[in-house]
């Protein structure tokens, strides 16, 4: 499912690449299941918990413009980090897939890896729970400048930040890796690669346990 946001919202040399990424997921109507592995380690990959190789591996596709992950992320997020990621119980990878407005999500990745790994989870967080600013008619601009300058860049290194044509190209990538694995939806989580569709907490803590507890 995907989310109307309005707002414009554009990046001199992103404009157009963010407008064929938007084109490119509005294209895809319907749900689908993951064709291919895509629980594996991945270019870009941003992760917490237990190190790479854990038993356990999370995956999440998500946007920061879909309201459905902002959702999860304040509903669920925090009884899951407790219960999984704080006690490296699991390996939890986050994966960007951009969402209509894809300008706006895509400027939204570029500004969480301007601002370290250190500060990336707090700055997806942050812009998810924003959403709810452009909808009470906040120009996304404002927020994520707000964002950017609290997680320590300045209004200038914010616009080289959205405007890097590599860092673009770079995003691009992942996104063509999870359409290339089947991901039309945001959020998307896989537990060792195996897709569950049900995020609720108990719908993932079954897959989580059950491969948790092979030997």
């Amino acid at each position: 499912m995907r989310d109307k946001i309005t707002g414009k919202f554009r990046y001199g040399t992103m404009s157009r690449r963010a407008a064929m990424t938007a084109a490119a997921l509005t294209a895809m109507a319907t749900l689908a299941g993951c064709s291919g592995s895509s629980g594996g380690a991945a270019e870009g990959d941003m992760a917490l918990g237990a190190p790479e190789g854990a038993k356990v591996t999370v995956v999440e596709y998500a946007s920061v413009t879909c309201s459905h992950c902002a959702a999860w992320q304040e509903q669920v997020w925090p009884e899951f980090k407790t219960r999984y990621v704080d006690t490296d119980k699991i390996r939890y990878v986050f994966r960007e897939f951009p969402t209509p407005p894809a300008d706006i999500a895509a400027a939204g990745f570029l500004i969480a890896r301007c601002a370290g790994d250190d500060k990336y989870f707090d700055v997806i967080h942050e812009i998810m729970a924003s959403q709810r600013e452009w909808r009470a008619g906040v120009p996304p601009r404002a927020t994520l400048v707000r964002v950017a300058t609290g997680a320590g860049l300045s209004e200038q290194q914010f616009q080289a930040c959205v405007s890097d044509e590599a860092a673009i190209k770079a995003l691009d990538a992942r996104v063509k890796a999870g359409v290339d694995a089947g991901v039309n939806s945001t959020p998307t989580f896989l537990v060792n690669g195996t897709r569950v569709v049900d995020s609720s907490l108990e719908s993932l803590s079954a897959a989580i346990d059950a491969e948790l507890a092979k030997g």
